[in-house]
């Protein structure tokens, strides 16, 4: 059944435009898949599907099921600006852009990076300590351009 429904997936995502997850919850349910949010969330995350400025997209990664696009091509898209507080750094994104970078720094697994929280357009990264934020953000701002 899972598998059914992520070949759907991504066959909606092919046709047609998706800009949120209940839209797409709704384009599932017509074709007979009736699931709930964190189902289709955990979908999302398994695919690696991203949601850039026109919806949610397969990369071309994710379609031959390898990995999410680089965290360098997330970053360069959609990052516009890292700041730091201590040991957390807050990442201000595109609008609507926020899932896809934090998905992206959570993908990597870096040592400095105890967890990341997204909103619409700011991701904050908690790490360890400062020290180990300000190499972070070195890194991302290296990343951002």
């Amino acid at each position: 059944m899972k598998q059914q429904r992520h070949a759907t997936i991504r066959e909606i995502l092919s046709l047609t435009p998706i800009g949120n997850q209940e839209e797409l919850r709704r384009q599932l349910a017509l074709r007979g898949f009736h699931i709930t949010q964190a189902t289709l969330s955990r979908d999302i995350h398994e695919l690696h599907l991203y949601k850039g400025p026109s919806g949610y997209s397969v990369t071309s990664a994710a379609a031959d099921d390898d990995s999410l696009p680089g965290i360098r091509e997330v970053l360069r898209s959609f990052g516009l600006e890292a700041r730091q507080a201590l040991n957390l750094l807050v990442l201000i994104t595109a609008t609507g852009s926020a899932q896809p970078v934090a998905a992206g720094i959570d993908y990597e697994d870096w040592p400095e990076v105890v967890g990341t929280i997204a909103g619409d357009d700011t991701v904050l990264v908690i790490c360890p300590d400062d020290r180990q934020a300000k190499t972070l953000k070195t890194r991302i701002e290296g990343y951002i351009g």
